[in-house]
């Protein structure tokens, strides 16, 4: 039996493998809300413009209610053999009101209709994520501001580099999220034009008024170019390309979440809440959460490439190729969800090790640019040679396995006749980062104003 929603030019109905391969039923129905809103809405333009009466638009409408309400308790029977979302609808609405049903579809096609239905969601994904991130700034900052003094090594190559604080460094996670945000931001507003009333292709014949379901629907604009409305995924595109740089960001954090957590760094401590144990090592304390963070990253990439290889050699205007694009879509933003929730768990959980990781900072001869700064600005040297200096007396320092601040003055003055003991008031991590009162800088001070602005922002 041929398929009774398109199926007046086919005698037979389709092979199993076919029926198989063809269908986006099993996750395409998470587009049922944004299905039906659509519809709602076209057909109140219909019934507006005259196309349809308003009794049949009053029996459709009442019958998507009936459909949403099923689909929201769980009766509603979802069918593989009808393909996809827009049919298990028709089809179902055909059920509860009759022919009037099959009006619904006039001036419209399933290429526009699953372009707008896949708009709304995005969207709404969008709002969802842009708001999560929020969350996970707000975390950070209160972190931030709780702890903007603590003391803890910067790091270049993964080598102790100059002392920062610990609020300091959380705060450069919240300029990183800043930008997920901007992104999302960018990506909403340039997906927000419907491409409904675009049809098949090229248009529609009926004197359709796409203004009236834009709004509705709360586009901006209807899209300009039905061949570009129907063909185009950039929104999709573009959501996973912010999402792609906000994986980088996370993944980047629950990195160092590992490596802080671990006995060897032990900078942060982290709960049963966001640990796990081993089957047979009773002693460990796992930073799954992270992990699973930093592995899930490659979820949201493989979506993003996979849909540009898709998309990129197909004609316009539409072609089944384009079915591809919800199922990676859908599991890269499970991904990135959970990953933003995991994170701000994480964040809120952990609590620094003020004491281990003052002692690391101080580790490394982390002050020695302090002291070559102290060189340049108390003796007028040219900062190479106050560099040079400077690693002389390093080397001098670690010959002897001690820390910069233990050296005596005579020993630091056969290097450098000039120098005077005031250069001991820059040598401690602590005194290192008051010093860097630079705007964006380390400076406890800095932080601490930092932290409650973004806190303000965030609030407003």
């Amino acid at each position: 039996m041929s398929n009774k929603m398109w199926g007046g030019r086919f005698a037979a109905g389709p092979d199993a493998v076919m029926e198989a391969i063809n269908a986006s039923i099993d996750f395409d129905r998470r587009l049922w809300m944004q299905d039906i809103a659509g519809s709602k809405a076209h057909a109140a333009m219909l019934a507006e413009t005259g196309i349809l009466t308003a009794e049949d638009v009053a029996a459709i409408t009442h019958g998507l209610d009936t459909i949403a309400s099923e689909i929201e308790s769980g009766s509603f029977n979802f069918s593989t053999a009808l393909e996809d979302i827009h049919m298990n609808v028709e089809a179902r609405l055909a059920e509860l009101i009759g022919p009037a049903a099959g009006r619904l579809h006039t001036g419209r096609s399933r290429n526009d209709q699953v372009a707008t239905d896949f708009r709304l969601y995005v969207r709404d994904a969008l709002d969802r994520l842009d708001a999560a991130l929020a969350g996970l700034q707000g975390a950070l900052a209160e972190k931030a501001l709780k702890h903007h003094d603590a003391v803890m090594p910067g790091f270049t190559h993964l080598q102790a580099a100059q002392p920062v604080t610990f609020g300091h460094h959380l705060l450069a996670y919240v300029e990183m999220t800043a930008r997920d945000r901007g992104r999302i931001t960018d990506a909403r507003k340039r997906l927000n034009e419907s491409p409904l009333g675009a049809a098949a292709l090229a248009g529609t014949s009926f004197p359709i008024d796409r203004e009236m379901t834009a709004k509705a629907l709360g586009f901006d604009r209807p899209t300009a170019n039905s061949l570009d409305s129907v063909a185009d995924r950039d929104f999709v595109l573009e959501t996973l390309s912010a999402m792609s740089i906000m994986a980088v960001h996370l993944s980047r954090f629950a990195e160092e979440i590992v490596i802080w957590s671990s006995a060897q760094f032990g900078f942060v401590h982290l709960s049963d809440a966001w640990t796990t144990g081993s089957s047979i090592m009773p002693q460990k304390r796992n930073p799954d959460a992270a992990e699973l963070v930093r592995a899930k990253t490659g979820r949201v990439f493989g979506a993003t490439i996979g849909l540009m290889t898709v998309m990129k050699g197909l004609p316009l205007a539409y072609s089944k190729d384009m079915q591809e694009d919800k199922e990676p879509f859908f599991d890269a933003l499970d991904a990135a969800e959970l990953m933003v929730a995991a994170m701000t768990g994480m964040v809120s959980d952990m609590e620094p090790n003020r004491e281990t990781m003052q002692a690391a900072a101080g580790a490394g001869y982390s002050t020695a640019t302090d002291l070559a700064d102290w060189l340049v600005r108390a003796l007028d040297l040219p900062f190479r040679e106050a560099h040079h200096v400077t690693g002389r007396i390093v080397d001098l320092a670690a010959q002897s396995g001690r820390d910069l601040d233990d050296l005596a003055l005579e020993e630091m003055q056969a290097i450098e006749p000039k120098i005077t003991a005031e250069i001991f008031a820059v040598l401690g991590v602590d005194n290192s980062v008051k010093s860097r009162v630079s705007y964006g800088g380390t400076a406890p001070a800095n932080v601490k104003a930092q932290a409650e602005a973004w806190l303000a922002r965030l609030k407003a």
